[in-house]
């Protein structure tokens, strides 16, 4: 008989994208503020840090593979992925409070704590997110239904960007009442009992529905072959690589551009309706346009396709950084205006960059007979982590290379540095992503047609006529 194919209801796909809004709190002040803490609070050099993020991507290069290995072959009665949504919720809030804590050491011993702390909190976030992002594939077979999880799913991962760049630092400002460093411990660890919480909501309101195919056998060798055989999933891990360096390059560099390229500056705009110019205000209103974005994103992938908007957007929102490096500190209307179309640009590239990640899942399956989620997804969790080290390696770095030194004044050339790196190096970057995704071969119509093959196959069809 033939299986009901019924629409994943709002319940389900508001508790699926809870676990995006928990992993957010942490992943978007990695992106926005963690260098800002490592030079300017917690007290290492730019370049330390910056080559701190790339040294612990060889460890990532082991976990990654592996936590997609193993939780494609976990076996329990709450499914694949679903487990480890509540089995690791509260370890890394745990882990990621830790990570902010700035101990009392000499310069040796905050390097070897911070190189702790941030490889473990990196495996945590592999654990946890790894299976979380295989579980979209096997909530639904339905590639059209996926992109509408994903879409409440970048919601809210964008609410928990705006609680990033709206509340971090007022709430620094309240817990540590004028000590940095104990502002960040508290403001972490509340984060993180947020993020158990929202994890521990994803594991209750979701459902595994798609089965991999009977006749596949545990093959680690085949897996990995297939992986590396499978063209689409190459381009967007590629093209992931470069949109996340893109993202933190601009993201990492905004408090340094702010702080001391802008310094004290006025933004019409925003004060007419009584919001005070800075950090927070800038990072905020970017965010607002990237969420309005983001919820445009379903009519403009029916309009263009997944690709086509993937490749438009991503391409947009970078062009639009070279007005930071063009422009003058006085003409900060317009920076603030150019930041917020980056931002709405933006909007649709996260939303669709994980839809098609399972459109790749759904092609290796296809066209190896294998189904393997659980690595795809590690192995492209490992493409976004590989872009967030490079591009926070290439930001310190530089950063270094212009002499920049944490609450100084800053050299003509350190300026000219942080302008260079926000508005030239990161829409360079962001453009070479969207120009690698236009190979991306996988449209709507090929889409379709391999999920009703799939689907014959599965035997969810009453009749499973194989397509030629």
């Amino acid at each position: 008989m033939k299986k009901e194919r019924a629409k994943i209801g709002v319940v389900e796909k508001i508790g699926y994208s809870a676990g995006d809004a928990a992993s957010n709190l942490f992943f978007q002040t990695f992106v926005n503020y963690l260098l800002f803490f490592y030079t300017d609070v917690f007290g290492i050099s730019a370049g330390v840090a910056g080559t701190m993020f790339l040294v612990t991507r060889i460890f990532d290069a082991v976990t990654d593979p592996i936590m997609g290995i193993i939780s494609d072959r976990t076996i329990s009665k709450y499914g694949k992925f679903r487990p480890y949504l509540l089995w690791l919720a509260v370890p890394f809030a745990v882990v990621g409070f830790f990570m902010f804590v700035t101990p009392d050491f000499g310069d040796t011993g905050k390097i070897v704590y911070a190189y702790i702390t941030y490889t473990l909190m990196m495996a945590m976030y592999t654990a946890i997110n790894v299976p979380y992002a295989a579980l979209m594939g096997v909530i639904t077979p339905n590639s059209i239904e996926r992109t509408g999880i994903s879409s409440y799913r970048f919601v809210a991962a964008y609410c928990g960007l705006l609680v990033v760049t709206g509340l971090t630092e007022p709430l620094v400002g309240f817990f540590g009442d004028g000590n940095e460093q104990v502002g960040w411990m508290w403001t972490m660890g509340l984060y993180g009992l947020v993020a158990a919480g929202l994890f521990l909501f994803t594991f209750f309101t979701t459902e595994e529905r798609v089965e991999p195919p009977k006749s596949s056998k545990i093959d680690i060798k085949t897996d990995g072959k297939d992986l590396l055989n499978n063209l689409p999933w190459l381009l967007i891990a590629g093209a992931t690589v470069f949109q996340l360096m893109y993202v933190v390059i601009k993201g990492g560099t905004t408090p340094y551009y702010i702080d001391y390229y802008l310094g004290e500056h006025s933004v019409g705009f925003l004060e007419m309706v009584g919001i005070s110019p800075g950090i927070s205000s800038f990072l905020t209103t970017g965010a607002l346009a990237t969420l309005l974005g983001a919820l445009c994103t379903k009519f403009l992938s029916q309009m263009f396709d997944k690709k086509k908007t993937y490749v438009g957007a991503l391409m947009l929102s970078a062009i639009f950084c070279l007005p930071f490096f063009l422009l003058d500190e006085s003409q900060t209307d317009l920076i603030y205006i150019s930041n917020i179309l980056s931002g709405f640009f933006f909007g649709p590239v996260s939303v669709l960059q994980w839809a098609i990640y399972t459109d790749t899942a759904d092609f290796g399956e296809w066209k190896f007979g294998r189904r393997a989620t659980g690595l795809i997804m590690a192995a492209s969790l490992f493409a976004l982590k590989m872009g967030v080290a490079l591009g926070g390696a290439l930001t310190g770095w530089v950063l270094g290379y212009y002499n920049f030194q944490a609450n100084e004044v800053q050299t003509d050339e350190t300026i000219y540095g942080i302008i260079f790196l926000i508005g030239v190096v990161a829409a360079v970057i962001g453009v070479l992503g969207a120009l690698l995704m236009t190979f991306y071969p996988l449209d709507g119509d090929k889409m379709e047609e391999i999920e009703i093959e799939l689907e014959a196959r599965r035997g969810e069809l009453d009749t499973a006529t194989p397509t030629t």
